[in-house]
Parts: C-alpha cells; sequence; structure tokens
C-alpha cells in the first residue's frame, strides 16, 4: 500500500493541470498585455547593416535553381559564434526563428533574448522554440515573455505533465508513466534569419558554449549557411513550429498558473555577471568591420549544401518516421567512403546496427580509415556514458579498427579565448585578463600554480565543496547544472553522478561537444548529431552537408588540432605482460562481452601520452613499431581524482551496459 501512495502522489503532482476555462483567461491575459507598437515603419524593419547578412544576398543573387551558391562559414570559436548570432538577428529584417534544446538565463543566453526581443519591437517576427526538458526555468521570465509582444511568439516543446519546468517529482513520475515519451526531445538547433542565412551545430544557448563560464566549456562547432538552402530550414523549422507537442507558453499549466495570479510580470531584471565582456561583445556585434575580419573573411564559397533535419513524425506512435533522415542520410554517406572517416562525437555509444556497419566496412579489401575524436572521462560532461562507452574500447580498436583519440580536460591549444572565461580579479594583481593571453600565459592559466599564491583560474578544492554544497540545497527546482549534459535519461537526471568528475588538478575545464564528419576530405558534415542511439532513436537531429573540398579541409585541420598531442590523448592496446598475456586477453574479451556483469580491471587498452625527443619528433600511429618508445602509459582515466571516483566509474562499466539504448 505505501508503494501505491506514493506512486498516486508521484502521478498526481505531475498531472494536476489547470481548466480549460483557466487556460482560455491564462491565454487571454497574455494575449492582452502584448505591446503593438513597432518602433519601425521601414521596409527592412530598421535592419542593421551587417556584411555577414550579405552574403545571403549574395549567394542568392548568384544562384539559379540548378545551380545554387552557398557561403559557408566554420564557428569554431565560442566568442565568434556568440558575436555571429547577435549580428544576424539585429541585422533581421522580416524573421528570426530559433529553435534549440537549451535556453539558459546566463550572460550570453540574455544578450541573446534582449536582441530577439529587440528585432521584434522594430517590426521582425519572432519565434523562439525550446525543449521543455532544459527550457527557461525562470517562471516569471517565461510569463513575461508571452505578454511581450505581438512580433514575439515563444512555444515549448513536448512539456510534459503540460509543464514549462519540471520538478523532481515530474522527475521519477515520467519513469513510471511515460519513459519513453520524456525521453523523446526536440535536441534540433537553428538559427534562421530571413529564410536565407542560418546557423547549425552543438551549441545551445548557455555560457558553457561561448567560452565564458569560469568553470567548465564545451569545445563546440557550428556552421553558418547562407543561401538558397534556408529554404530547407525554414520548411524543417515550419514542422516543428505548428507540430502538436510544440504549446505556446501561456497554455502551460505552470505559466498559466503565474499569469492568473499576477498577470504579465515585468522581465526579471538581473546583474550581468561580468558586465564588461558583455558590453565589449555588444559593440562588437554591431560593428561592420569586427564582423567583416572575425567572421565575413573566412567565409568559403560553395556550391550545393544539403540540410537534412528529422520531422517531429520521428516522435509520433501512430504514424512515425520508419528511418530518420538524419541517421539514413548519414548511413548513405558512409557507406560511401574510400580512403577516410574522420569523426567527432562527445559521447561514443554504437547502436547495435553501427557496429554493424563498421565491422562490414573493415571486412573490405581495401577499408577506409576511421578516426575518432571523443572525450576523456577527465573532459566529459557525462561520466555516465563515458563509463559506459569505456566497456567497449576492445572493439573500437580490434574489432573495427579505429583509431582513437580522448580529449583532455586541459588541453593546451583549444581555439578558445581565456580571458573571457575567468570572472575579474583573477590574475594575481586582480586584475581582469587581457584578450589573446599568450601562450606562457594560457599554460600557467590552465596547468601550473604559482608558489605562494592561488594558479590563475584555478578554483580551490574548499570553494568546490561549497559551491556543490550550495547547488544541494535547492530543493524545489531542477538544478541548472543539469543543462551541462544532453545525453540524459531522465532517471539519472539528478545527483552528483550528473556532473563532471573531480580532478586532480582544479582549473578551467573543457569538453568536446562538437559533432562533425569528414568524409575522405571532401565532404564535410556538421551538425546536432551524436552519432549515438540516443540520437537514432529518442532525439530529433539535423545536420548540414557540404560537399566541398576546400571546406571538408578547413573542418578537417580543425578536429585534427583536436586529437593533435596537446589536446588528446591515444587510445591503444596496452603493452603486454610477458607471462600472463594470453590469460588477461581472454578474461578482458569474456568479461567486456558480458551483457551487465563487467569488472575484470586490466582492460585490453588504456590511454598514451606522446613524449616528443630527439628519437621522437613526430607524434606515430598507434601500428608504429616505435609507438611504445615515443608514448607513455597514463592509466585509463588519466586526470581523475583517484579513490573512490575510480571505484565509481568501474562499477558504471561493470553495470551501465545495459543502459547503452537511452544513451
Amino acid at each position: 500500500m505505501g508503494a501505491l501512495a506514493l506512486l498516486l502522489s508521484l502521478l498526481g503532482s505531475g498531472c494536476a493541470s489547470l481548466s480549460q476555462a483557466e487556460h482560455a483567461r491564462s491565454v487571454a491575459i497574455a494575449q492582452a498585455a502584448r505591446s503593438q507598437v513597432v518602433a519601425c515603419d521601414q521596409a527592412n524593419a530598421c535592419a542593421e547593416v551587417s556584411p555577414l547578412r550579405a552574403l545571403a544576398d549574395t549567394a542568392m543573387a548568384q544562384s539559379t535553381p540548378t545551380a545554387p551558391h552557398h557561403y559557408a562559414l566554420l564557428l569554431d570559436r565560442g566568442e565568434d559564434a556568440l558575436l555571429a548570432r547577435l549580428n544576424l538577428i539585429r541585422a533581421a529584417r522580416r524573421t528570426v526563428d530559433l529553435q534549440t534544446y537549451i535556453f539558459d538565463t546566463d550572460d550570453s543566453a540574455r544578450m541573446v533574448l534582449d536582441a530577439l526581443l529587440a528585432a521584434a519591437r522594430r517590426g521582425v517576427r519572432v519565434r523562439l522554440l525550446i525543449d521543455q526538458l532544459s527550457a527557461i526555468s525562470n517562471l516569471d521570465m517565461l510569463a513575461a515573455l508571452s505578454g511581450a509582444h505581438r512580433n514575439f511568439a515563444l512555444r515549448i516543446y513536448n512539456p510534459t505533465f503540460n509543464q514549462a519546468v519540471p520538478g523532481y517529482l515530474d522527475y521519477a513520475a515520467s519513469v513510471l508513466c511515460c519513459f519513453r515519451r520524456f525521453n523523446q526531445r526536440m535536441h534540433t538547433k537553428l538559427l534562421l534569419v530571413d529564410g536565407v542565412v542560418g546557423i547549425v551545430g552543438g551549441r545551445n544557448y548557455q555560457d558553457d558554449y561561448y567560452d565564458w563560464d569560469a568553470e567548465y566549456n564545451f569545445r563546440d562547432r557550428d556552421v553558418l549557411i547562407a543561401g538558397p538552402e534556408g529554404a530547407d530550414m525554414a520548411r524543417s523549422f515550419a514542422q516543428f513550429w505548428n507540430a502538436p507537442r510544440s504549446i505556446v507558453a501561456e497554455r502551460l499549466d505552470d505559466v498559466g498558473r503565474v499569469l492568473l495570479d499576477k498577470g504579465v510580470p515585468t522581465m526579471p531584471a538581473e546583474p550581468f555577471r561580468r558586465p564588461d565582456r558583455v558590453e565589449d561583445m555588444d559593440a562588437d556585434a554591431s560593428d561592420p568591420e569586427v564582423i567583416d575580419g572575425r567572421l565575413v573573411a573566412h567565409a568559403l564559397p560553395v556550391g550545393k549544401v544539403s540540410y537534412i533535419a528529422d520531422t517531429p513524425r520521428k516522435h509520433r506512435a501512430d504514424d512515425p518516421e520508419t528511418a530518420a533522415p538524419s541517421d539514413s542520410e548519414l548511413g548513405t554517406l558512409l557507406r560511401n567512403a574510400q580512403d577516410q572517416i574522420l569523426m567527432q562525437t562527445p559521447y561514443l555509444i554504437m547502436s547495435d546496427r553501427a557496429r554493424a556497419f563498421f565491422k562490414d566496412l573493415r571486412k573490405r579489401p581495401d577499408p577506409p580509415q576511421v578516426v575518432v575524436s571523443t572525450n576523456s572521462l577527465a573532459a566529459t560532461d557525462n561520466p555516465i556514458v563515458y563509463s559506459v562507452s569505456a566497456k567497449y574500447k576492445r572493439l573500437y580498436l580490434r574489432t573495427l579498427g579505429f583509431r582513437l583519440y580522448e580529449y583532455k580536460p586541459f588541453p593546451q591549444d583549444p581555439p578558445v579565448n581565456y580571458a573571457t572565461m575567468l570572472p575579474p580579479g583573477t590574475l594575481p594583481d586582480g586584475s581582469t585578463p587581457t584578450a589573446s593571453p599568450a601562450q606562457d600565459v594560457r599554460d600557467t592559466l590552465i596547468r601550473t600554480s604559482m608558489p605562494g599564491s592561488r594558479p590563475f583560474g584555478m578554483v580551490d578544492r574548499d570553494e568546490q565543496a561549497d559551491r556543490a554544497s550550495r547547488r544541494a540545497r535547492q530543493k524545489n527546482r531542477v538544478d541548472r547544472r543539469l543543462q551541462r549534459t544532453e545525453n540524459r535519461p531522465s532517471f539519472l537526471s539528478k545527483g552528483p553522478a550528473s556532473d563532471p568528475l573531480p580532478l586532480k588538478r582544479a582549473g578551467v575545464r573543457m569538453g568536446l561537444h562538437a559533432k562533425s564528419i569528414v568524409i575522405d576530405d571532401d565532404i564535410a558534415v556538421i551538425g546536432t548529431h551524436n552519432f549515438d542511439p540516443r540520437s537514432v532513436d529518442y532525439n530529433t537531429e539535423a545536420v548540414v552537408v557540404i560537399p566541398d573540398r576546400a571546406f571538408a579541409q578547413q573542418l578537417e585541420a580543425s578536429i585534427r588540432r583536436d586529437i593533435a598531442p596537446e589536446n588528446s590523448w591515444v587510445i591503444a592496446p596496452r603493452e603486454k605482460p610477458p607471462i600472463v598475456s594470453g590469460l588477461n586477453y581472454s578474461l578482458d574479451k569474456i568479461s567486456s562481452a558480458l551483457p551487465l556483469f563487467d569488472i575484470w580491471p586490466w582492460r585490453y587498452a588504456t590511454s598514451y601520452e606522446f613524449m616528443p625527443s630527439e628519437q621522437c619528433p613526430q607524434p606515430l600511429q598507434v601500428n608504429d613499431p616505435m609507438f611504445n618508445t615515443c608514448y607513455r602509459s597514463v592509466g585509463d582515466f588519466p586526470e581523475v581524482s583517484i579513490g573512490p571516483k575510480r571505484l565509481y566509474a568501474r562499477i558504471l562499466i561493470a553495470f551501465g551496459a545495459g543502459l547503452a539504448p537511452i544513451l
């Protein structure tokens, strides 16, 4: 009876809703409050002059129905990705459509939100679609946005229990009543301006995607596409916007209660955490010379471009997509590979179908080389996913023939500006770091300590414990740090397992979040697809395919920078013990083949660090006879703090394999 009572209370808490009459009143309140004032009467809605937006005009003028022309811009640096978004929104003349998985309320997200509202007020139609799981968690802000302006519309995708902000009990109830639906998320990310220029890639709207977080930042990647393929992006967005699971914010129960209780509130006013950084970005985003030098000058002219996106039908029980476009068309591209597949994914878990594909690929007389860049346990934002994928390293290396590289938490040469990550007063003299620090400053900042003082940017362990304690005391809301991890089943959404693991050294950590492929040096793929079972079965995804050699080589150079020795460890078979190597190999093979229980501690592969010397001037392939001379083993989980967390990782490897389908 006690268990039944608990079940009913959980479900009751999640399913309580407003009446039909209350919903009608909340919608009417929001509609009546919307400003009807449009600040500009010009045909272009007083759009700012932008050489970035002008790329689309040039591409459209050059295109014909049979010979499309585009410009493609690789957005590797987080600040440049934010700069491009703000500039395009300010340069919008007619429409701005934005869909995303995460939208936070920190500095970068608020800058984008302010730009969207300003565009609406000057006459641009703005539509914002956010997945519920990581939508804006401030109900007053959501209620304020619902009644902000006639040109601004906000919808929430797949709001389980008809709420914008799920609570702890909602997560528990989702496991009991509607697990699959709760995990069907809109992972598609698109910013489309005027239907002719769009940004697609891994980045959400949160500081750690734009190199603005003082603790953890994602090494991510977007691509800007200007030209006629924007029409396909617009069609895809419209499918999501009009889908039955996309609900206007004011019709949600928790937002509606705010509207019924106090009308449309004013937008919550909170100071920016780094106003100096915001001020600089604000000025740069409206400076044509900055936009031209940092962005436009690096755009490449390309021909045909394909935007391949899943539709909301993927989530329909009555008429689902039999094969999601993002998955099936990627499979076709990979099957046609001849020489090399260079892949970057933050979460290396493969479905049975993917494993079978790569096994068949390797059986070819002259198979393409598969090179994979992914996270280490020290770098990942999702240790659960990493620990499950670690079980299959032998499969990846020996059976599938992958060359595997794992990203370091403190890479020495990432495409970032550390000065924008750190808070004022970080440097020993109390000043704010200057832009573009020299390499020696960067190394000091991340990797070393100074006698008698805390290292630049380092976080004291006591401070980390205090922060963790403060987060644990937040009883009535979903932890903001939940949003750091996208690849998450609902019943593992809470608690310390959701955070990156503690390291031997503290500092501004980085982790891979980019999802990209280069095929045969000729075809580039950038998007939201993690190439894992969750992307295939649960989430909607989108990718841009650019069959252009110059752009593909630019993307390849970016990924190879990430797998360089200063930024990644090499995963390779460990040196064989002279006596029991055969026994160890057999026991490891048997243990890793078990569906759940996998406790053999001496794994087939481990992590290696390149040791340059006169004898070893350049990095080597794993199969080079000199490999063990030029590389030293750094253990299975380098940089991760030893002790209970190491045991924790082993337990996840042992018992976590059953979670693979939803990871």
